[in-house]
């Protein structure tokens, strides 16, 4: 996926509601420089992020603010990987159908894999990783599935040799770690989603060490959904989503004063399992290696605004 188009909707809901929103391309993809959704390895992706969000939190006038990540679907995954390189820098995560499993109903059986991981080495940009279609098993609305078709900044070939096996190798490590988050979270997943796998995120709920740790599950939605759903269930979502963010950052009922706060991203009635009470278009690259393009997306409820130190 991208940022500055398919990820814009994301960006700018959060920006009406009082939230500086940044987001980065990963290398090879959106405007960024590289081969098309090429990854050589996945923790390139991991460190671009970090450098660049990280340099957008040390600016004069994002210091004293709250941070967190938001991911979507392999975003999730790049967004749990940034927190466990600084488990103490980010305040929390938004966790859309993260990336922690490759569904079992889309990733190539197990020979297929075993075979392609003894020529990855010979052939890692060769397009030839046999996959369903994810476009038709994301997106449930049928009108927004044909806008993402139309978006030509979305690679929607089939996989790269190296690119499948790095995303498959970075599931099975973060499902086999998730004990070893530990910042606040709200992980979101439609029960229908057959990309990445909902059980997963219940794992991820209820292994990882947070003490504030939320997850809400949505019967009948499929993976896209923030842009795949009818638009009720998108409200629903967002409505969700932006809940648990004032409620970190000391919203007052009476709206009469707003915490600036700033999110870096890293893509029915829902169920909600209990929150633990205690005190987030992840995309990223390295300027320097990749030139990749940055999105700066900001909007401030119209009152008064204070800054807030989260130390």
């Amino acid at each position: 996926m991208e940022c500055s188009g398919f990820m814009r909707g994301v960006g700018t809901k959060l920006a009406n509601h009082g939230y500086a929103v940044f987001g980065i391309d990963y290398e090879g993809h959106g405007r960024s420089m590289g081969s098309r959704c090429y990854i050589k390895r996945f923790d390139n992706i991991v460190n671009d992020c970090s450098d660049f969000f990280k340099s957008v939190c040390a600016r004069e006038e994002y210091r004293e603010k709250t941070r967190f990540l938001y991911g979507e679907s392999m975003g999730g995954g790049v967004a749990l990987l940034i927190h466990k390189k600084d488990p103490s820098f980010w305040h929390g995560a938004l966790l859309v159908a993260p990336m922690c499993k490759i569904s079992e109903k889309v990733k190539p059986h197990p020979m297929v894999i075993s075979l392609l991981t003894k020529v990855e080495d010979v052939i890692p940009r060769w397009k030839i990783v046999p996959t369903k279609d994810v476009i038709d098993s994301a997106f449930k609305d049928p009108v927004r599935r044909e806008e993402v078709r139309g978006n030509k900044l979305i690679y929607q070939e089939k996989p790269r040799l190296k690119t499948a096996l790095e995303m498959l190798r970075t599931s099975m490590h973060l499902e086999e770690s998730l004990h070893e988050v530990t910042l606040p979270f709200l992980v979101l997943h439609g029960e229908a989603d057959i990309v990445t796998d909902p059980e997963v995120s219940k794992a991820l709920y209820e292994q990882s060490s947070s003490k504030d740790k939320t997850i809400k599950l949505y019967p009948g939605m499929w993976h896209g959904l923030t842009y795949g759903e009818p638009e009720d269930n998108i409200d629903i979502v967002f409505s969700d989503i932006i809940s648990w963010l004032d409620k970190r950052n000391g919203e007052n009922n009476d709206n009469a004063t707003l915490v600036e706060k700033s999110v870096c991203r890293a893509t029915s009635t829902p169920f909600e399992m209990n929150t633990i009470s205690s005190p987030a278009i992840t995309n990223g690259q390295k300027p320097q290696r990749t030139r990749p393009q940055a999105n700066y997306l900001c909007g401030w409820k119209g009152r008064r605004m204070h800054h807030h130190s989260a130390m």
